[in-house]
């Protein structure tokens, strides 16, 4: 099974989210501060870190960005924890290397399916598994989707979007991590061009008859796009 370094300055917090991890069958290693950490990850090498963001001396979001500059861990996933609120933090977060970030006090479930969705993410989905949200099914073998039983004819840059989404839900990216993600970091184009293919994926999501989807893709003033089925019910 997986081994997960859970970073945080308390230790009841380390306690249960350990116990949880355990019980759901993963390896757990833990570490008190930045500094206690990064021998473990050096020596041990987790498949995944979470990370509490206030911590005394280097906080959580600083240790991250040292994670990320080492080229020997770089690639390591991590989630941060947080008690700090507001998409504007979810966008520091993100900006600055987090895989994912979960938001202080939160259930073991839910701490759990977010692991599970980023070492789903590092490991690539298996070949031919079908991605699902609500009523929107992608085919990555044969780059088709379907709403309901009806397939959607969208074009390739709208694919690799929707395929984005549909793997990173509920969290909000700016314009130009889409650019990065989507496109790729070397291709340099307008910002703008985003808004257009986020268009006509609304569109494509509106096209069948009996489904308003539109909604899934919805504007974070001030930030970007976020696309989500649960704050669309």
């Amino acid at each position: 099974m997986p081994t997960i370094l859970i970073v945080d300055d308390e230790t009841p917090i380390r306690e249960m989210i350990r116990v949880s991890l355990e019980l759901s069958g993963f390896n757990c290693l833990e570490a008190d501060s930045a500094k206690s950490a990064m021998p473990i990850i050096l020596n041990h090498r987790p498949n995944l870190i979470l990370l509490d963001w206030m911590m005394p001396g280097v906080s959580g979001l600083e240790f991250l960005r040292r994670i990320r500059r080492d080229g020997s861990i770089r690639d390591i996933p991590v989630i941060l924890l947080t008690a700090k609120d507001g998409d504007q933090n979810s966008v520091q977060a993100l900006n600055s290397g987090a895989d994912d970030y979960i938001r202080k006090p939160f259930s073991p479930d839910e701490l759990l399916a977010r692991i599970k969705s980023v070492l789903r993410r590092a490991n690539g989905y298996a070949e031919g598994q079908t991605i699902n949200a609500g009523p929107i099914s992608l085919d990555p073998t044969d780059h088709q989707v379907y709403i309901g039983n009806t397939e959607v004819r969208i074009g390739p840059t709208e694919y690799k979007l929707l395929n984005f989404f549909l793997t990173h839900q509920d969290r909000p990216y700016s314009r130009e991590q889409l650019l990065d993600r989507v496109w790729g970091g070397n291709v340099y184009i307008d910002e703008r061009t985003v808004d257009v293919h986020i268009r006509r994926l609304r569109k494509a999501l509106n096209s069948i008859e009996g489904f308003e989807l539109e909604s899934f893709i919805q504007t974070v003033r001030g930030i970007g796009y976020r696309f989500s089925i649960k704050l669309s019910n």
